[in-house]
């Protein structure tokens, strides 16, 4: 029995800790995806938080879901006529991950793999996984190359 008492909260953070692994190395997949098809097409990519999965919604989080598609008119929304190339279905009741201003909506690539926000600046955010007080964060370099780095836990935010 005391053993079991010891053994429940460790079960509990390794399926924390799997959890927001998984999670940040989908979404770290989906932007590595992004940003190779940018450079295969030749053309802007776009990778957006959308939780109908057809189209950018905007201030939903990323934890909602997200579609990569082929940014043509490179407005940051799909339109008609634009091929969603990767959906991401997001994690309900799963970590909480929201990026801060520069990639809060959306991270787009342009034909050299670089990140650039809509008007041509460069884009580079964290995008941070919160479950539970633990916490990982995507940071995308001024290159638009992203990375996951592990944070000790979500307090920092509240500093």
């Amino acid at each position: 029995m005391v053993l079991a008492g010891v053994a429940v909260p460790s079960f509990a953070t390794l399926m924390r800790e799997n959890r927001l692994t998984a999670a940040a190395n989908e979404l770290l997949g989906a932007i590595l995806y992004a940003r190779s098809e940018a450079i295969k097409r030749g053309s802007r990519v776009t990778i957006c938080t959308s939780s109908g999965l057809i189209d950018c919604k905007p201030n939903t989080g990323w934890h909602g879901g997200w579609i990569v598609f082929e940014d043509r008119s490179a407005n940051g929304e799909r339109e008609e006529g634009e091929s969603i190339l990767l959906v991401g279905d997001g994690w309900n009741g799963g970590p909480v991950i929201t990026g801060n201003t520069p990639v809060r909506d959306y991270v787009s690539y342009v034909s050299s793999g670089a990140s650039r926000r809509l008007g041509g600046a460069l884009q580079m955010g964290t995008i941070t996984f919160c479950d539970g007080g633990a916490a990982r964060q995507i940071v995308i370099s001024a290159s638009g190359r992203p990375r996951v780095v592990r944070v000790a836990s979500c307090d920092w935010r509240s500093s």
